[in-house]
């Protein structure tokens, strides 16, 4: 079995953001592995346990200082990376297409695992239009599935806390969710061995993709400002719940 497992080089979350121009910011913080990712590569290492000559292949796509995050993957399960390297951050249209050129080059995919999200745009696209590009079905915010023959069944996490149930063909892709595992902390062992795995780089240019019809570009990033307001509730415990749940209803919306 073939897993590819995509994963995305992106800023700390503990590192603090200082934007420089309109739209770009100081890349000179540290940068890791997007945690929903780790996800995705702790699922592929946990099916390679299950079934006998499997391979765990990590496709990422950055600048040069990407590869550190392929070293990562390499060190938590995955045998060896592909490294399509860019000067500059493409959308996810283009993204979509170096990935689906990458994968098809290197092999025949059974399962495509991708993190649910990534923590810097947080665009939820890139598998969507990958799964689209490949014509394979997708689920996104996978928190528990199984794999029975040529099909996976994946319970995926729903608004209001339900749990949606999706049966899918291989070849496919699976967006781990955050519920789906608790990634290990690769050991030291890991670590140097993972020095030695092998990684195949292409750059971006090389792969001669066509042209989408659109794109998208970030113009203006700013700061995330929170705006907070205490309020005193007075009153009785039966009166105040009361008066809370108004609040919640018609001021804040939330339910």
């Amino acid at each position: 079995m073939k897993i590819y497992v995509c994963v995305k080089h992106v800023p700390d979350t503990a590192a603090k953001i200082t934007i420089i121009g309109n739209n770009r910011i100081d890349e000179q913080v540290t940068f890791i592995i997007n945690p929903y990712d780790e996800n995705a590569i702790e699922a592929a290492a946990g099916l390679k346990k299950q079934v006998a000559d499997t391979e765990i292949i990590a496709v990422t796509l950055g600048k040069a200082a990407a590869e550190s995050t392929l070293r990562s993957a390499l060190a938590m399960g995955a045998d060896r990376g592909i490294f399509i390297r860019s000067d500059y951050s493409p959308d996810s249209l283009v993204t979509a297409r170096a990935l689906k050129a990458t994968i098809e080059q290197d092999g025949n995919p059974d399962i495509i695992f991708t993190g649910n999200e990534s923590i810097d745009s947080e665009g939820f696209q890139t598998m969507f239009r990958l799964g689209a590009a490949l014509n394979v079905p997708v689920a996104t915010n996978v928190v528990a599935f199984k794999l029975d023959g040529r099909n996976v069944t994946a319970e995926c996490k729903m608004n209001a806390g339900g749990i949606e149930v999706i049966r899918m063909p291989m070849p496919c892709i699976v967006g781990a969710g955050k519920a789906l595992n608790k990634p290990r902390y690769p050991t030291l062992p890991d670590i140097m061995k993972a020095r030695k795995k092998p990684i195949r780089t292409i750059t971006l240019d090389c792969l001669d993709l066509r042209p989408p019809a659109g794109s998208m570009e970030i113009l203006k990033l700013r700061p995330a400002v929170e705006k907070r307001r205490s309020k005193i509730i007075a009153g009785s415990p039966e009166e105040a719940v009361r008066e809370l749940i108004r609040l919640l209803r018609q001021e804040a919306k939330v339910i």
